[in-house]
């Protein structure tokens, strides 16, 4: 085969993209293909290549499915290859396609690419599209000064939509300024710009922040005459009557939020186990399990949510009984819900039972559990075991390959306020012996000692009760 033809120019690749016929029976499909580079190595140029070297077609719409569901699982760099690798061959680049694009830049290479990535648009591409990309990014940022700049460029170019005042919204929310969603609800009105389910969230978000509970029901009530409700709603209704301890509303809405799901929508179900937690209803979370898993596939996600959600309640009888049913039944091994459960019965002050899950965890797990071994390190720092916290120090240190990981800022923090509190030794100097005797580098010591005081203290094993931390994992 002339592998020039399939290069130069793309418009054999093209004809072949657009037209072979492939056989889903015969070869897993292109998704399967890729989202396995993150195990087998190897770049998503080659991949794709390859694969159309082989007769194998490629529909656009199947490329942007790819990136839709990598996105989704926080694979940014590999979705923005096959973003890459389509505007190179000229696969019918759409416009709105620069749109993901410089979201993926954003997310990959930070805001300043972004930036650059924008800049350098052929003029048609710099549309409402890549527009309200960009916004996002200064939103998720919480880059203010540029976001209301960039807002107010995107209203002279008539590009404002719905869309670019909920990031506005979201930006104030997170900033800490709740009182200015209203203002800008009262000038979407004004304009005549539909308001979405997701706006009307936020504004009654905005209204529980400031302690406005009428000011809830009545967007509540403008929702139904909208007829903008959905089991979402219901989940966001409940979220805040748990804050403010009005269980029975909360409750109220859990059983409105019920009536909507549908058997596969697992993420509806997961609300109703976080929430009925929050109103400390342990029936209710084990009711609501069962339902789940008599309607639906349960992945392993389902399975850390639900530890996760035991945990909190401290039903450690629970948690360990969900536990071993998940291990007795898994495809694939993942080692946050070991975590989870380490997590619980360090809690607890379980220390053996933690030590059998880790034990296990390690037997499974094609990789090092540093994130295991830095919860026993907070641990046994806390309980003002030294010694032990030690050895889980240097099990982890003698199993680091190259810059794979840093001692998180928490651990070293807890490492160095022990020194301080407990010994007249300085705890810089004591960490920096134990590093430098595992032959790590003064570059790597410093680095880990910087974001320690550089960062507030955060045990990680409080992380673990928050799936919402996680990202979705492939199952």
């Amino acid at each position: 085969m002339n592998h020039g033809r399939l290069i130069s120019g793309g418009g054999w690749l093209l004809r072949r993209l657009c037209t072979a016929a492939e056989s889903p029976a015969k070869s897993p499909n292109l998704y399967r293909i890729l989202s396995a580079l993150k195990k087998t190595g190897g770049s998503v140029s080659e991949t794709l290549d390859n694969h159309v070297m082989q007769g194998k077609a490629i529909k656009k719409r199947e490329l942007e499915r790819c990136v839709e569901e990598l996105r989704r699982y926080r694979r940014f760099q590999h979705a923005l290859e096959i973003i890459e690798w389509m505007e190179m061959r000229k696969i019918n680049f759409s416009w709105d396609n620069y749109a993901v694009q410089l979201d993926l830049v954003s997310k990959t290479k930070g805001v300043v690419a972004a930036e650059e990535f924008f800049s350098g648009l052929p003029t048609p591409a710099k549309n409402k599209y890549t527009y309200g990309a960009l916004l996002n990014c200064y939103c998720k940022e919480l880059m203010k000064d540029k976001a209301l700049s960039h807002f107010d460029k995107m209203d002279e170019l008539g590009y404002v939509s719905s869309l670019a005042f909920n990031n506005m919204m979201s930006l104030y929310m997170r900033s800490g300024e709740p009182q200015k969603v209203p203002h800008l609800v009262e000038l979407m009105k004004r304009r005549s710009i539909p308001l979405s389910s997701f706006t009307y969230h936020v504004w009654m978000n905005a209204c529980a922040s400031l302690g406005d509970l009428d000011g809830v029901e009545r967007v509540y009530e403008e929702m139904k005459t909208e007829d903008k409700i959905g089991w979402q709603t219901y989940s966001n209704l409940a979220a805040i009557y748990v804050k403010v301890k009005d269980f029975e509303k909360a409750e109220m809405m859990l059983k409105e939020l019920e009536k909507r799901v549908k058997p596969r929508q697992r993420d509806a179900y997961h609300c109703l186990l976080g929430l009925y937690a929050g109103t400390g209803n342990l029936g209710e979370v084990h009711r609501v399990w069962n339902s789940l898993k008599s309607v639906s596939p349960v992945t392993n996600f389902s399975y850390m949510v639900m530890l996760s959600t035991l945990r909190r309640l401290n039903d450690i009888e629970g948690l360990t009984k969900c536990f071993k049913e998940w291990e007795a039944s898994c495809v694939s091994y993942d080692v946050r819900l070991a975590g989870v459960c380490v997590s619980a019965y360090l809690g607890q002050n379980m220390v053996e039972e933690a030590a059998l899950v880790f034990e296990g965890a390690s037997r499974r797990s094609k990789s090092p559990l540093f994130r295991i071994e830095e919860m026993f390190m907070l641990y046994f720092l806390e309980k003002r075991q030294l010694d032990a916290a030690l050895r889980h120090l240097e099990a982890a240190l003698s199993e680091v390959k190259g810059d794979e990981w840093h001692l998180s800022p928490e651990v070293v923090g807890a490492f160095l306020k022990y020194y301080e509190e407990e010994t007249d030794m300085d705890g810089v100097d004591e960490l920096c012996k134990i590093l430098k005797a595992k032959n790590f580098d003064d570059s790597w010591i410093k680095t880990c000692i910087n974001e320690a005081k550089a960062s507030p203290e955060t045990d990680p094993r409080l992380k673990e009760d928050d799936p919402q931390n996680y990202p979705a994992q492939e199952n």
